[in-house]
């Protein structure tokens, strides 16, 4: 399903940053505070009452600054493009400035749903300023206090008031992947390649969305949509060079995905950005396939597998699971190990493990490697079954899920990895006490 995307945008010090916190909350993913896993913090997922989102910070424009940043300006148009709804936050204390009046025209040359909240309304001042907002021309207007909680619930009411579940377009034994990426990594010369490989038929039937360009192919008797991230809607470049906002793209690209294709610049290795757009496919559970691409420019080929293998593994721990490919969009060379792979940790990702072989292989692990005793209690598991897929997602009733230390969930998780072929696909260990009912 297709996320809605809602973007925060107005002048500075209007509390939008405040805001932001409040409406994410404490449900920022836990991705956060993984070691090795980074995340701009200008992206959040909001959850209210049957929805969820994904909500945009903008940095504040200021049109009365000469040295105005023209990045700045940049960043929040492509925001507001890439948005569903905007909210146009003001500061009910200051009251109207020339600055909300400039950003109002900017607002209405988008033709989206405009929603102003009027911010730091907690006083007789403020309040009294809240109707000089009329102004503006836009027909919702909202008191809320991002600081205080004041009017957070109505806002939140409006903002999905009229979303939609967006059903996907494709039959649903279409196997959809994704190519992402920073700008520059040859994402759209790697979708051209694999389009144009003779095994691969290309369907006159593309369905194209405003979010990416989606392609229909054939590959082996197998149907599938590549979406690629790099597809523009206007203003190309500008956009693609705006690295916070080209993880937009990937992340709303991850959700409609099946299977994640990440792609890293043989000639530059590994940077920070690639290890937030990693993050971004690793909270979406999605199988993720890595694909070193530029292979063609790489001398002593061997010798830089090994080293890109080990540098992956090490700025990429928690991906252990995913396959590395080596490749040349360019040239096409190596071009044909991608499809097999994708195939392939789509499949896992789907597997599904009889509970006796499971339970087999966990009863196994603790007889090999009991888990050490804490203040005089050790750990007991007594029961695992699979109950999900897509993740694959195991729950394991044991005496006291307290006693679960991070290294031995590693451990089981190894085990099972060992005995059921899960690679190129994440899977989830839930444990859960005995006796305890499920919420």
């Amino acid at each position: 399903m297709k996320k809605q995307v809602v973007a925060l945008v107005g002048r500075p010090n209007v509390g939008k940053s405040t805001l932001f916190n409040r409406l994410v909350g404490a449900k920022i993913s836990i991705i956060e505070d993984t070691p090795g896993i980074t995340r701009d913090r200008v992206y959040g997922k909001v959850h209210f009452m049957d929805h969820t989102f994904h909500l945009i910070d903008t940095g504040g424009i200021d049109f009365a600054d000469m040295s105005f940043n023209e990045e700045i300006k940049v960043q929040a148009s492509l925001a507001i493009d890439e948005a569903d709804v905007v909210v146009f936050v003001v500061d009910g204390k200051e009251g109207m400035t020339s600055n909300d009046r400039f950003i109002r025209d900017m607002l209405r040359k988008s033709n989206k749903k405009i929603i102003v909240a009027v911010n730091k309304v907690d006083s007789k001042v403020s309040q009294d300023n809240l109707y000089d907002f009329y102004e503006l021309g836009f027909e919702k207007i909202f008191p809320i206090s991002g600081e205080q909680n004041i009017g957070i619930y109505d806002l939140l009411e409006e903002i999905t008031a009229d979303f939609k579940e967006c059903d996907e377009q494709y039959a649903e034994d279409v196997i959809k992947f994704c190519i992402i990426g920073r700008p520059n990594v040859g994402k759209s010369s790697l979708v051209n390649a694999l389009l144009n490989e003779e095994r691969v038929i290309v369907s006159d039937v593309a369905g194209t969305t405003r979010d990416a360009i989606d392609t229909l192919f054939t590959y082996h008797g197998d149907s599938f949509v590549v979406i690629d991230t790099a597809g523009m809607r206007k203003r190309g470049k500008i956009y693609e060079n705006v690295e916070k906002y080209s993880l937009l793209r990937s992340l709303k690209a991850i959700d409609r995905s099946d299977v994640a294709v990440l792609v890293l610049n043989a000639e530059e290795g590994i940077i920070e950005h690639d290890k937030h757009i990693a993050g971004y496919a690793l909270e979406a559970g999605k199988p993720i396939i890595t694909v070193v691409n530029k292979w063609d420019t790489i001398e002593n080929k061997e010798e830089k597998i090994k080293y890109f293998t080990k540098e992956i593994r090490n700025q990429f721990p928690f991906m252990s699971y995913s396959p590395i490919v080596f490749l040349s969009a360019l040239t096409k060379k190596r071009i044909h190990t991608l499809m097999p792979e994708i195939l392939k940790s789509y499949q896992n990702s789907r597997k599904e493990i009889k509970t006796s072989l499971l339970n087999d292989v966990m009863n196994d692990a603790y007889a090999l490697n009991p888990p050490p005793s804490y203040k005089g209690k050790r750990l007991k598991i007594y029961f695992s079954s699979q109950v999900q897929t897509s993740p694959p997602t195991f729950q394991i009733q044991v005496n006291n899920k307290g006693l679960i230390h991070f290294s031995y969930e590693r451990y089981l998780e190894n085990k099972i990895r060992e005995s059921f072929d899960f690679e190129g696909t994440p899977i989830v260990l839930q444990f859960k006490n005995k006796g305890e009912k499920e919420l």
